[in-house]
């Protein structure tokens, strides 16, 4: 079965602690991603909200999953679920 990397969004805004946590496992996981930077843009913050019905930072999605914050993608992780989403392996639900 041949798969490819999903895609990562990052909603964040500059002071946020668990938003660098989130972007240095990420890295260390040899991962790329895009970040949006809610802070600066409203238009973003609301489309966030309404995709993943939280205001808290940072809110992260791989393809169209909504993995939620640093903790839920760190649960996700530690309960072997993770590296199969991010690998295009798992299924979205």
């Amino acid at each position: 079965m041949s798969s490819s990397p999903q895609t990562i969004r990052i909603y964040s805004t500059a002071i946020c602690p668990y938003c660098v946590a989130a972007k240095n496992f990420l890295k260390s996981q040899g991962r790329q991603w895009t970040e949006i930077r809610v802070d600066l843009d409203p238009v973003e913050r609301d489309k966030m909200v309404g995709l993943a019905r939280r205001t808290s930072v940072p809110q992260i999605f791989v393809g169209d999953v909504h993995v939620g914050g640093y903790d839920d993608m760190m649960a996700m992780h530690r309960a072997g679920r993770l590296l199969p989403l991010l690998d295009g392996l798992a299924p979205s639900a």
